[in-house]
């Protein structure tokens, strides 16, 4: 477990249930969110509802444009603190490889 955020351990009481990292924007090439969940649909419902304070609100972030799912939230906890260290061409790079239009998934996976 060397090299995992520090708090990674609280989670252990939780059923280590899976979870999801996944980048959320305004519009194709605009400010770019990178979140991590153990239920991806009821997190995206919650922010485009606008119940999520801070910068998805103030900055309208409501589009689903990546994802990646886990079988260990940890597993997820820990590939979100790296990603949000990585320059933001890299986050944009992932997108365009799987959703080069920057199309909305939130339907793909709500269904």
């Amino acid at each position: 477990m060397a090299g995992l955020v520090p708090a990674i351990h609280v989670l252990q009481y939780l059923g280590m249930a899976g979870g999801y990292v996944y980048f959320l924007t305004n519009r194709p090439n605009g400010v770019l969110y990178v979140g991590v969940t153990s239920d991806l649909v009821r997190r995206i419902f919650e922010h485009r509802s606008g119940f999520v304070e801070g910068l998805t609100k103030r900055y309208g972030l409501k589009r689903l444009v990546y994802f990646e799912q886990f079988d260990d939230i940890r597993d997820a906890i820990q590939r979100e603190h790296n990603i949000k260290h990585w320059p933001c061409a890299w986050k944009i790079r992932k997108i365009v490889a799987t959703n080069p239009d920057w199309d909305d998934l939130f339907d793909t996976i709500a269904s």
